[in-house]
């Protein structure tokens, strides 16, 4: 049976608000074992506790959340399956607005924000051909596929890299667009291959080598914001920062 072009029927029923919920749930554990508590819902959805809490409510009721008196807010499976189809027309939508439309990486995230709630599962397919399914969007987050497997990137936070480690870039937060541009005018991108040379702990800096070039130094939000792949030597010495 062909696809439709009228939104998404993956999370048919689910209003935007909704579905950013499960996507807000779905990111904070994606990098983490952590647990996301309301608070930090609220904090990353950019909206009020109440506002938070009731929408965390609906969705439970829903039996697309559980949340538990004073602990943390999980997706159930259903929840799961359909916090990875917002998640997938999200970071399809990134990877195209960069790879056809000439997007910087710090731009795409709010402008995907908007397109992912209105998108058709037949436009989906079309920009999913067109792009040669990837499985990573221009910030290496794993693109979940359309039969909700999620590729396994591996990779780990610079942070945790020794001095003398060697890594290649395969992940840099988006949270904040200004860290993203700040990476972009250093030359760190996607496949980047970095050194590890030394930890300033008390001056809460990295300084690491970009790939076989120059030195600099990162301070700790910085290097919180990069996740790396054990390094290998066919990698090129600048990274696919747009």
């Amino acid at each position: 049976m062909p696809r439709t072009s009228t939104p998404s029927s993956t999370t048919a029923g689910v209003t935007p608000a909704a579905e950013d919920c499960l996507k807000t749930v779905y990111a904070a554990g994606e990098w983490s074992d952590a647990k996301i508590t309301l608070s930090m819902l609220a904090q990353s959805m950019g909206v009020s506790a109440s506002t938070a809490s009731e929408a965390v409510r609906k969705l439970t009721d829903a039996g697309l959340l559980r949340h538990e008196r004073y602990g943390g807010v999980e997706l159930t499976d259903e929840g799961r399956s359909r916090a990875l189809a917002v998640v997938r027309r999200h970071r399809l939508l990134e990877t195209f607005l960069v790879a056809d439309l000439g997007y910087s990486w710090d731009e795409v995230h709010e402008e995907a924000e908007v397109l992912e709630h209105v998108v058709s599962d037949r436009m989906l397919d079309r920009l999913d051909a067109r792009l040669g399914h990837p499985e990573r969007d221009p910030h290496g987050d794993p693109i979940p596929r359309a039969d909700g497997t999620v590729p396994q990137p591996g990779a780990h936070n610079l942070s945790d890299v020794p001095e003398g480690g060697v890594g290649v870039v395969a992940r840099i937060s988006d949270a904040d667009p200004d860290v993203l541009r700040y990476f972009a005018e250093l030359g760190i991108g996607l496949d980047l291959r970095l050194e590890v040379l030394q930890r300033r702990e008390f001056a809460g800096t990295t300084v690491v080598r970009l790939g076989a070039g120059r030195e600099v130094d990162l301070g700790d939000p910085a290097v919180a914001a990069i996740w790396v792949l054990p390094g290998r030597g066919d990698v090129p010495e600048q990274g696919g920062a747009a």
